[in-house]
């Protein structure tokens, strides 16, 4: 059974001082919590390695942002969540739809511009959407989701539901003005809000070192009251304890939290960008000693919880996944031209 997370602080008195929130010990995942977390990373990083073949290949216009490296973070905080909860995000997006259970086919063609794609063909890879599965995006305006993330948990205290809004955005888009505008509203409204902060350190191409005069996200907050943590994205123990912490925070009133998610890219900003800002030599030691997957893998294995065979065959299946959806979003037919015309309002 897995260990339960330190319980977040009772609802805060206002007496003008901060709770003194640390980071949750990582939790002992069970076998299937393992497992589930495996496989669900291993989709994303095959999918987002078929993305960046396709995108090579032509099939993928325009931007196209992969998140491979940083697979720990979605899925650590998606098994934190309940029915209800939203997820919204910046352009680095296609995990997180995996992760919200949107279809792989579905994703795939949107980002080739076909009409099963999630926005008719007409969004690609930064304007993917589906309300059925409480995922609003992908947004291509860096910080522009923080504020739309912060609406969402305004609609949820305004229903009096317990669902909390978890609102994505990366070092780079933490220095936005409409961020701290968002903090303020969230935390004068006690809104339930999680601001799930990914540092994976270069923003688009700048240091954090070079960037940012305070580079503890997790202390972005603290002007506006709002208690944060810093925690460490490439465990997906470590970030379900977290987003436990945090959601159990946001449902119990006590408005906004920050998890600044200290997490990496093993690519490029985009795939324009050839990330000669950093040595291979720095890459190559995140992937052999932090890679969020092979963690996973090395667990699985000492714990004879899976054998050779095993993780081969979870990866078969996912490979099929993948190559069924890339197989479709190369076939299906694009959108008809009368297409131009739905979904506006002039």
């Amino acid at each position: 059974m897995a260990t339960a997370a330190r319980k977040a602080p009772a609802k805060s008195k206002s007496d003008g001082k901060l709770p003194n929130l640390s980071a949750p010990k990582p939790l002992d995942f069970s076998k299937e919590q393992e497992l589930s977390a495996y496989r669900l990373m291993l989709l994303m990083r095959r999918f987002e390695e078929k993305a960046g073949q396709l995108y090579g290949m032509g099939f993928i216009g325009g931007f196209c942002h992969l998140y491979i490296g940083q697979e720990a973070v979605v899925t650590g905080l998606k098994m934190s969540l309940i029915e209800g909860d939203q997820m919204i995000t910046a352009y680095r997006d296609h995990a997180h739809m995996l992760a919200m259970e949107m279809s792989p086919r579905g994703v795939m063609a949107e980002l080739t511009g076909r009409r099963g794609g999630y926005s008719k063909g007409k969004g690609g890879s930064m304007h993917m959407f589906s309300k059925e599965k409480n995922f609003y995006g992908g947004h291509g305006i860096v910080g522009a989701q923080v504020s739309l993330g912060t609406g969402l948990a305004f609609a949820n205290r305004y229903r009096g539901n317990k669902n909390v809004s978890v609102t994505y955005f990366g070092d780079g888009a933490a220095n936005q003005g409409q961020v701290y505008e968002s903090f303020n509203m969230a935390s004068l409204w006690k809104l339930p809000v999680i601001y799930v902060i990914e540092n994976n350190r270069y923003a688009m191409g700048t240091s954090v070192t070079r960037s940012s005069a305070e580079t503890d996200f997790s202390q972005r907050g603290l002007s506006f009251r709002i208690p944060g943590i810093q925690v460490d994205g490439m465990d997906v123990r470590a970030v379900k304890a977290a987003g436990e912490l945090a959601t159990e925070w946001c449902r119990a009133g006590n408005g906004p939290i920050i998890l600044e998610m200290q997490t990496y890219r093993y690519r490029g900003h985009s795939m324009s960008d050839p990330a000669k800002y950093r040595s291979k030599e720095e890459v190559q030691k995140m992937r052999s000693e932090h890679d969020p997957i092979e963690q996973v893998k090395a667990r699985l294995a000492a714990k004879k919880w899976a054998s050779e065979d095993d993780l081969k065959a979870i990866d078969k299946d996912v490979r099929d996944i993948v190559a069924d959806a890339a197989d479709f979003a190369q076939t299906d037919p694009e959108p008809d031209a009368s297409e131009l015309w739905t979904d506006i309002t002039i």
